[in-house]
């Protein structure tokens, strides 16, 4: 079925059959003294005389370079086939991610920039493809300034070691490249939104120009290999909107039973159809149906109450850093972190492949996206990280797994945002950018500490006491001396005209338990055991203490694998529990009940 087969796409919500996979070997150099521009390197793929394994960055070992010193520049080159079979079609180029700023060229033309190390973008390389010859060259320049600190960086380390709660950098081309053809006229994205009163999904695509008078666009919806819904409208501007109906067939008569929730992840594929004069544009994806409602302290989803027992999720690989070692390796991440009892993960400081999204959406675990922090405020860095994070949300938001958005955490890149109204209008800038591109989730406009504006209270809380953690989250008056008299990092729970009555609250970030045998061991936890013992106890009483609570909707725990100096994971880096994963899930899920099926 469609579902399934999009599992082996680059971009599983964005996929079009008989695209041509481009990792592999590619020619590769650092460019240390700047010079690849001015001897046009872009034009002379056999100066590019090392060879790195794509989409690995070259810091990491799985590239085959394993080179993590500093390196602001590197060029790559491959040579590839024009896949077209019709001649008036034309030929796509995509990256799925280049850490920092990437300028493309083919059979040394210049086809395209981009700025964004976590997003996604492509050229139409058809005009640049030299008339003779098989075989063209695509030719990639990357700058990637490793002390930047206006640029988003996240958790990747600005010195020459990591150090603290920082780690090495990623570079250059760390997401897959893919060829596609597809008609001049053509799809660029959509949108969907589920309207759950009218028991309708509202679409919205975007096409590359405006189409011909004569032309349609069919929209088909399928669920477990029946069609629900289909339509053929006419194309007659670049945005095409509409709504479909969900069918009146035995599974559909009752469209709840189409619901998406973690305990029933159903998913619906779909199939848009651009009818073209010389060709149609085919694009496959899938959609999942559900609501998030805030009412209250609850947190709704299908207009039922959820505790979020979430995760902090690095999405780091010691031997390929920020990528995955392996499409399989992003399916097992999200199996891992749904064994340990949780029900969702906050990505942290990184834009998630959109292979894990999609194995999040099919096996059923909640998300939050969020944004890579810079570490300095000015109008470049404000000016980035919008840019960068508007990518993130329109590229990201058809995804049923995620239930909130963060475009800040911990004040990062924001240091003064408890005094200046400044980088307050920033945080409260991105809040009501990303409502503007999409209105049916949360947003936390600055996560953990120093809330300035968002729909809900979050907080992190590394206390190693539990009784502290009980007492601080047990009740509406216990939460008002905590807002009070608790300054996490330093900063205030909330500045400003921040609302804290009738909102969620949730801690998300806690525990950080370091299990470090060795008394001289490197370690950065926020509290040491020696033993697996003491390990499952502290995990035990520490999550028990947030669990129990009546005023909380959910917690996350700091975190999932061990992750360079960071050894405060329930797994190690090599993705092995620390103890009996069946006893950390019994802890996870504590005394209250998962997600409510719908």
């Amino acid at each position: 079925m469609l579902i399934e087969r999009l599992a082996d796409s680059p971009n599983p919500q964005f996929s079009r059959p008989g695209w041509v996979d481009l990792c592999g070997d590619w020619r590769f150099r650092f460019d240390e003294d700047d010079a690849g521009l001015r001897e046009q390197w872009f034009a002379q793929a056999e100066l590019l005389d090392r060879t790195i394994r794509i989409p690995f960055p070259p810091e990491s070992e799985l590239s085959g370079v394993n080179d993590k010193s500093y390196h602001p520049i590197c060029w790559y080159a491959r040579q590839f086939r024009d896949a077209r079979d019709n001649a008036d079609d034309r030929l796509i180029v995509n990256f799925g991610a280049v850490d920092y700023h990437a300028t493309v060229w083919v059979d040394g033309a210049h086809v395209g920039e981009h700025t964004g190390g976590h997003t996604p973008f492509s050229f139409d390389v058809t005009d640049a493809l030299a008339a003779a010859g098989a075989e063209h060259w695509l030719v990639v320049r990357a700058f990637d300034d490793p002390v930047d600190a206006e640029q988003p960086r996240g958790k990747q380390d600005w010195e020459p070691e990591p150090h603290v709660i920082w780690y090495h950098r990623t570079s250059g081309i760390w997401q897959p490249v893919w060829l596609e053809t597809a008609p001049r006229t053509r799809v660029l994205g959509f949108k969907w939104t589920y309207d759950a009163s009218r028991s309708l999904v509202d679409y919205e695509i975007e096409l590359s120009q405006t189409p011909n008078q004569d032309s349609t666009l069919t929209i088909e919806l399928e669920f477990e290999g029946e069609m629900i819904s289909s339509t053929t409208v006419t194309a007659a501007s670049r945005a095409v909107r509409g709504s479909l109906g969900l069918g009146s067939g035995p599974r559909t008569m009752q469209h709840g039973r189409l619901l998406w929730s973690p305990d029933r992840p159903n998913l619906i594929g779909a199939t848009i159809t651009l009818h073209g004069e010389t060709s149609n544009d085919v694009v496959e994806t899938y959609l999942g149906l559900r609501t998030i409602e805030l009412s209250g302290r609850a947190f709704l989803i299908n207009g039922r109450s959820a505790f979020l027992r979430f995760v902090l999720n690095q999405g780091y690989w010691p031997e390929s850093q920020l990528a995955a070692t392996s499409p399989a390796a992003l399916k097992r991440e999200v199996e891992l972190i749904l064994e340990l009892g949780f029900n969702g993960a906050r990505i942290h400081q990184k834009v998630e492949d959109p292979r894990f999204l999609y194995w999040a959406d099919r096996l059923g675990l909640l998300l939050w996206g969020e944004m890579a922090g810079a570490f300095a405020f000015s109008e470049r860095a404000v000016e980035r990280h919008i840019h960068e994070w508007t990518e993130a949300v329109v590229r990201d938001r058809n995804h049923p797994s995620i239930v909130a958005w963060v475009p800040f955490n911990e004040s990062w890149g924001i240091s003064e945002v408890g005094n200046s109204t400044v980088q307050q209008q920033a945080v409260k800038a991105a809040y009501h950018r990303t409502h503007a591109l999409d209105g049916t989730r949360p947003v936390v406009g600055n996560d953990g500490w120093e809330n300035t504006i968002g729909d809900m209270l979050t907080i992190h809380d590394y206390n190693w006491d539990p009784e502290v953690l009980r007492k601080r989250y047990r009740s509406e008056s216990d939460l008002e001396s905590t807002i009070a008299s608790f300054f996490p990092g330093g900063r205030h729970i909330v500045i400003g005209d921040f609302e804290t009555s009738g909102k969620p609250v949730m801690v998300t970030e806690f525990g950080g338990v370091s299990l470090a045998p060795d008394a001289d061991e490197a370690w950065f936890g926020y509290g040491k055991v020696r033993t697996s013992e003491e390990f499952v106890e502290q995990y035990r009483a520490l999550t028990d203490a947030l669990s129990e609570s009546e005023l909380l909707c959910g917690f996350c725990y700091t975190q999932l694998t061990d992750t360079e100096q960071e050894t405060n994971g329930l797994l190690t880096a090599g993705r092995v529990p620390k103890a009996p994963i069946e006893t950390l899930r019994a802890i996870t899920r504590g005394n209250r009940s998962k997600v409510a099926s719908t």
